[in-house]
């Protein structure tokens, strides 16, 4: 689908791939509703954006299902209808092997990542599928089909968004909704820091992130590149799987050809910042 004219909604747009979604999305003469839990987060994109009313600011915990049922109307209110749905926004788990890992912890990391999406997928999918042409689009992670040690309640919440958006692909198939899950390999943002996470090192800001991402060996994608291969393949291609990196591409194929080999890399990749 054509994006101009068209009205998204977003979800983490005061930060990471999911303010460059929005930026880019308002770039291609779309408007977008950028839902996110910091209001202040939203002022700053908004300020990028210099969009007018064509952005509007949604403050918002995805994991509160009321508040995710009252969107809809919101945004309707707003914009007149929704043509797309991207849930970007997520959260990672602290740093530290499974048996270590809080209850508490690992129930916030499924709220957010895997109820949110549940949520506003239930809210929004009965006006998607209204529309003449509609977009779905569900953020998973490279950690959704690989795991990745220290980070393995994340996964699994990130597996779960994987199968729950292939089944709505498979029940939508006839309708005008295109579903698409994505997979982001490593990519420069502050997820750590807006995870209310320390990462070892200590949390960096998004431009420290951005410059990482520029001189590092293992080259993390700068976010508002990944946000143009979400909405170039994802919402005007409307492809079923997107993969996001060069790293996220490679493991996936991986993966399926030798998964245990593809673990074993990732696990020895990922041993040092695991705290046991």
């Amino acid at each position: 689908m054509q994006t101009k004219d068209k009205v998204f909604v977003v979800t983490g747009a005061g930060n990471g791939i999911g303010r460059e979604v929005a930026l880019e999305l308002l770039r291609r003469g779309a408007s977008v509703a950028g839902v996110d839990l910091r209001s202040e987060s939203l002022a700053e994109t908004a300020a990028l954006a210099t969009a007018g009313d064509r952005f509007t600011q949604h403050e918002l915990n995805i994991a509160d299902q009321e508040a995710v049922e009252l969107l809809p109307m919101q945004v309707a209110a707003q914009h007149g209808h929704v043509d797309g749905l991207l849930n970007v926004a997520g959260i990672i788990q602290k740093f530290v092997l499974f048996k270590d890992l809080d209850l508490d912890e690992m129930r916030k990391v499924m709220d957010v990542n895997f109820w949110g999406t549940v949520y506003l997928n239930k809210a929004f999918i009965p006006r998607l599928t209204a529309r003449p042409e509609a977009s779905l689009v569900n953020v998973s992670s490279m950690g959704g089909f690989l795991p990745v040690p220290g980070q393995t309640v994340y996964g699994a919440s990130k597996a779960a968004v994987k199968l729950l958006t292939e089944g709505i692909y498979a029940e939508l198939r006839e309708t005008s909704v295109a579903t698409t899950i994505v997979f982001p390999g490593a990519i420069a943002t502050n997820i750590t820091g807006n995870s209310g996470v320390s990462s070892p090192g200590g949390a960096k800001s998004e431009e420290e992130a951005k410059t990482e991402a520029e001189s590092s060996k293992l080259k993390p994608l700068p976010a508002d590149e990944a946000a143009k291969i979400i909405v170039d393949q994802a919402v005007e291609k409307g492809r079923f799987r997107v993969t996001v990196g060069k790293d996220a591409t490679m493991l996936d194929t991986m993966a399926r050809i030798a998964p245990q080999r593809a673990t074993d890399l990732i696990a020895k990749k990922m041993a040092s910042l695991i705290k046991s």
